[in-house]
Formats: C-alpha cells, sequence, structure tokens
C-alpha cells in the first residue's frame, strides 16, 4: 500500500502537539534559527518533546533549516543540526546547499524546501541525485504536472501544498522584500511586498487600474482536490501556516485528515495513513471560519480568473447574510446564521474599503455593535471573520487521538503470553511464567478489565481475545504487568516501524538545471555552497541578492498574471490590451516596477526600477 502524509505546521510546541491530535502524520516545525519564519523559532528542548509526543503515535517531526546561511554562520548551523540530531528530528528541510552537505549521509533525512525552486522533473532529478530524500514542490503546479514530475523521478517523495496562504513569487526566487524593505524573504524575514496596493500604469505613464492589490492572491484551498494529487503521486500533503494560531492548525488539521481518511477508506487496500491512530473530534471542521482571503485551488486544474484577492489582502470570512434593517444603533440580518456577542463581522463598503467592526450584543437576529459602522447600508453582504462560538469550541480539548490495539492472551508451556497489535502497526509478543490453577470463580471478566487499563496511553483497547474454555485463575498484579511489557513493546515497536535510515549514494554526473543570466537566482550565500555548485559544474552562480543588489533585478517570477487576471490576456480573452507596454506597478512613493508578460512560458516577472537603490542588510566583500 501507498502511504499518505498529511503534514501540518507547527509555530510552537503547543501548536505542533494539537496538530498531531487532529490527525496529522507529520509536522514542521522551525528551530531557534535559519527557518523561513524567523519570527516562528523554537528550542531544541521543545523540539525534543515534540518529537517523543509524535513519535508515540508513529508520527514525525520535520524542521525548518531553509534560509540561506552567510560565512558566519557556519559554524553555527552544524551545531543547531546537532542539536535537532540529538532532539530526534527525522528530517530537516533545506534551502542552502551547504546546509545539505552538513545533513547528509546522517541519521536525519533531508527534504528539498519550496525555496530551492522545484517545478520540473529535471530539478527534482537533480535534487534526488545530491542526497535529498524528499522534494517540495512549487506551489504553482498543476495535478498534471505533479504526475509528470513522479512518473520521471519515482522513486523521490513528492510533497505538494494543499492549504494556506500564497506567495505570488516561485518560492526562493522573490527579492522584493529584500529590494524595497532590505529583509530577505530568504532569510526567513519576507515583509509582504506583494499585499500592498499598486496603481497599474502603462509605458506612457496612464494609469489602467488605480489602488488595488495586484500582486495578493487568494489562500489555497485543495479539499475537493486532494484526491487529484493522491492520484498524481504526492506522498506528502502540506498545509501552509508556521505564524498561525493553535484554532487555525486544530480546523484545518483535522479537515483535511477526515477527507484523507475518507479517500483511503474508498480505496481498500491502495493506501494508508503515514502514522497510527483514530481522532475522536469534538467539533465539525469548518474551513470557511478558518483565516482567509477567499479560496483558490490555484493551478490545479490550470489557470483559471478568479485567483486574486485585489481588492484586500486582509480575510473577510464567512458569508453570513445582509443587512435587512438599520434602526439606530444595531441592524437586522437576512440570512441562516446564527450570531454571538463578541462575532467579529466585516463588509466591503462603497469605497471598496473592507471595514470591520465587532459585536457587542445579539438580540435574536438583531445586532448591536461596539461602534456603528458608517458605511454600512440596508442591502450590504456581511461577512464573518471571527467566530466567538467556534472559537470557543477549539479553545478546549476538541480532540482525542488514541491507538486501537487488539490483545491475544494465550496459555503457554511455561504460564502466558499476550499477543498486541494495531492497525497497521507491528505485532508485538511478551510472555510471563506462571503455574497454572483452575479458577473456582468465573475469571474471564476480570481478565478483559485488567488488560484493558490502557487510559494513561496513546492505546485503547479495541478487544481481549481469551482461550476457547478459559478457566484458569490469573493474579490481577501479572495481569498488570503484562499490560505494561506490551505497552512497553508496542513503543519499541513503532519506533523502530517509522525510523527510516537515510541512503543517499553520490552521483557525480548530476548536473543542476542553469539559472540563466541571473546568476543570483542560485542564492549563494557562503563559500561552502560555492563550492557546491562548482563541483557540480556550476561555475557562474553569482553572490545571492542579498549580498550583492542588481540594478534593474528580476524581483518576481510569478506564474499568476495580472492581465490575464483582467481578462486581457493576449493568447485567450477576446479584449486586447490598448495600453502600450512595458506596464508597471507604482506604488505612492513614486517607485515603479516593470512588468515582462512572457507568454511563452506562461509568466510575469516584476522587476526592480533601474536606477532604484535597494535597501541592503548584508555587505558581501568578493561575492562569497
Amino acid at each position: 500500500m501507498r502511504t499518505l502524509e498529511l503534514l501540518a505546521p507547527a509555530r510552537d510546541l503547543e501548536c505542533g502537539k494539537a496538530a498531531i491530535d487532529h490527525g496529522a502524520d507529520a509536522v514542521y516545525i522551525g528551530a531557534a534559527r535559519f527557518g523561513a519564519r524567523a519570527a516562528a523559532g523554537n528550542s531544541a528542548g521543545d523540539i525534543a518533546e515534540l518529537c517523543r509526543y509524535a513519535h508515540g503515535y508513529g508520527a514525525r517531526v520535520y524542521v525548518t533549516v531553509n534560509t540561506i546561511v552567510y560565512d558566519d554562520e557556519l559554524e553555527a548551523t552544524r551545531q543547531l543540526l546537532l542539536q535537532l540530531d540529538e532532539a530526534g528530528a527525522d528530517a530537516v528541510l533545506v534551502q542552502d546547499m551547504a546546509v545539505l552537505d552538513m545533513v547528509r549521509g546522517g541519521r536525519m533525512a533531508a527534504h528539498a524546501s519550496t525555496q530551492t525552486d522545484n517545478r520540473t522533473a529535471a530539478k527534482v532529478r537533480w535534487l534526488r541525485d545530491v542526497g535529498f530524500s524528499r522534494v517540495v514542490l512549487a506551489r504553482e503546479l498543476s495535478a498534471q504536472e505533479v504526475a509528470g514530475i513522479h512518473a520521471e523521478v519515482p522513486d523521490v517523495e513528492l510533497e505538494v501544498f494543499v492549504h494556506g496562504a500564497l506567495c505570488v513569487s516561485y518560492s526562493g526566487q522573490c527579492y522584493a522584500s529584500q529590494y524595497c524593505f532590505g529583509r530577505s524573504a530568504n532569510r526567513g524575514e519576507c515583509a509582504q511586498f506583494c499585499r500592498l496596493k499598486f496603481d497599474l500604469v502603462d509605458a506612457d505613464g496612464r494609469a489602467i487600474e488605480r489602488g488595488r492589490y495586484f500582486l495578493s492572491l487568494k489562500d489555497m484551498c485543495r479539499l475537493d482536490g486532494l484526491e487529484a494529487l493522491v492520484d498524481a503521486g504526492a506522498t506528502s500533503f502540506k498545509i501552509e501556516g508556521r505564524l498561525k494560531d493553535v484554532a487555525y492548525v486544530k480546523n484545518v488539521t483535522a479537515a483535511y485528515s477526515l477527507r484523507l481518511d475518507e479517500i483511503i477508506r474508498r480505496h481498500p487496500g491502495q493506501y494508508r495513513r503515514a502514522s497510527f491512530g483514530r481522532c475522536a473530534y469534538a467539533f465539525t471542521p469548518d474551513l470557511r471560519k478558518t483565516f482567509n482571503r477567499g479560496y483558490t485551488q490555484y493551478f490545479l486544474d490550470g489557470r483559471r480568473t478568479d485567483m486574486a484577492s485585489m481588492d484586500t489582502p486582509k480575510a473577510k470570512g464567512e458569508f453570513v447574510g445582509r443587512v435587512k434593517e438599520l434602526r439606530g444603533a444595531s441592524f437586522t440580518v437576512a440570512g441562516l446564521a446564527t450570531f454571538a456577542n463578541g462575532d467579529g463581522l466585516c463588509f466591503v463598503g462603497s469605497d471598496g474599503r473592507l471595514e470591520g467592526f465587532r459585536v457587542n450584543r445579539v438580540q435574536n437576529n438583531r445586532l448591536f455593535p461596539q461602534r456603528m459602522p458608517s458605511g454600512l447600508l440596508a442591502g450590504t453582504a456581511l461577512y464573518r471573520n471571527n467566530d466567538q462560538e467556534f472559537e470557543r469550541q477549539l479553545s478546549r480539548q476538541s480532540s482525542v487521538r488514541k491507538i486501537p490495539v487488539g490483545l491475544k492472551l494465550e496459555m503457554t508451556d511455561a504460564g502466558l503470553a499476550l499477543t498486541a497489535q494495531f492497525d497497521g502497526g507491528p505485532v508485538v509478543r511478551v510472555e510471563a511464567p506462571l503455574e497454572l490453577q483452575k479458577a473456582e470463580h468465573d475469571q474471564r471478566g476480570n481478565v478483559v478489565k485488567q488488560l484493558s487499563k490502557l487510559g494513561t496511553t496513546v492505546y485503547e483497547c479495541s478487544g481481549v481475545e481469551l482461550p476457547e474454555g478459559f478457566d484458569c485463575f490469573i493474579p490481577s498484579s501479572l495481569l498488570a504487568k503484562l499490560r505494561r511489557s506490551v505497552v512497553e513493546a508496542l513503543d519499541d515497536a513503532k519506533l523502530k516501524s517509522i525510523v527510516t535510515p537515510c541512503k543517499w549514494e553520490p552521483n557525480g554526473k548530476a548536473m543542476p538545471p542553469k539559472c540563466g543570466p541571473y546568476g543570483y537566482l542560485y542564492n549563494v550565500s557562503n563559500v561552502e555552497a560555492r563550492a557546491f555548485y562548482a563541483a557540480h559544474g556550476i561555475h557562474d552562480a553569482a553572490a545571492a541578492y542579498e549580498l550583492r543588489p542588481v540594478a534593474g533585478a528580476l524581483l518576481m517570477q510569478c506564474r499568476h498574471c495580472i492581465r490575464h487576471s483582467l481578462g486581457l490576456c493576449t493568447k485567450h480573452a477576446a479584449r486586447r490590451p490598448e495600453w502600450p507596454e512595458p506596464w508597471y506597478l507604482a506604488l505612492p512613493d513614486g517607485r515603479r516596477f516593470r512588468l515582462e508578460f512572457d507568454c511563452r512560458r506562461c509568466q510575469m516577472n516584476v522587476y526592480a526600477p533601474e536606477g532604484g537603490k535597494a535597501n541592503k542588510n548584508r555587505q558581501a566583500d568578493g561575492g562569497s
């Protein structure tokens, strides 16, 4: 059977444990340094505790060490990797090839982060050949493209994103935040340039459209496309959100875990989950109630026009009805939704701006805001971006995860043997000496009761099988000893089943795909990475953009296309654009970013101003 893994984010230890409790087969978490979300770092001690907790369910822990690293940080990176190895981490996500050299051949596996720009079979094959056991594919790929990569490189695990916020640029190839703010996305410090408001102007400076969020995308939701990605050969299904709170992790993880289980049930004998246990939820998952900017399947089944959220980069939430009547400091809502004190609502005003407010008091379908919004009118569509009742459900214990175990007691020549097995897991057997004596009274009830006491462990008893005609007396203390021994044996066997030593055989002929005329796209920021590429025949890798900014640099490579989103695609739209190119995205401070529509690749490129000065937070001498 093919193993399927639901991979959830962990901002911290609490979120990591919640992800496991709500059905994740693995979690990814940031270490204290060098993770692509600098604000989501965790100590080695917390990561070790999370590993112990996850491994109890046969789940794995992956740690993000996926920034580029500077020369003076190489030794600190080595020490960090040693700490993660001791903590029990199963793999590290890597962008910098110097970090790969530190990891490969050891106990921990190396996963190629999406920051290594993984969109072709050639790139995936090279990453496999240099030591990566898994590749995290670009978010922009369709199910068909994923299937093509799997067909060409079937012996590498493919990880795909299924839910969460979207970067508009191919990951690892975005330098806009560094250019504008001196905050590098490749260093985990993205300032979200793509969520800014721009004017779109033509070559003559005429406005095509004003004041819109042209680079802001909706959030990804592939719940209904999950099976297509399973069919395409993906191994791991990743939820974005290492800056999200525990309520987000609980709700989204539970929703995707239930859907993955449903797919497996409909294909018996074909798939299995990568970890063990069943979840009993105290709530009904609902993705509409989790932070989102509106949902899109992105390029899952091809290009669509509804991928962007150009009117606002903020979350609107779920539609709950329309304003029916306004009366003084209150209003009524026409719709089926029920409301609670403290709900957060919002609406798009006549000026196109999103305005939010808090509900102070609810009286049937009449709502009393803390402050009546001035732009609220009868007929206005209302959205709820904070559901107090749903948040209350998630603030409590909202899921219990247990591994059902079947027990079988047998008589042996020396005494007793207890066998245990759980679905998809190993079979274990423990024995205990005992001089068997016939019982004066029926002992079956007590034996079942004593062996079933698994409440403080991750297991629950799904049944106890006794020998036919069982009539022996067994002391309760011996039954308890057998139960404890079989639990220890299960734990040991479970840990052995998830330990997969990294096997890597170097391929000296492996040649990385070329980055073209922009040598900084290799993101080489240290001498060891430079030596790595040189050993693979790449001698034109320039210093990373963070070290040596380039005038007029290619700041973004996007599959999202503004021209297509506006219905002005020169290939497919009925309406032809009337504005001379090049077009520009203009900020209020006067900076203009040139757009290039590369129709052959179906790609939009964003360039820095030719004479503009980039913000710098690091200087290089010699480009190393």
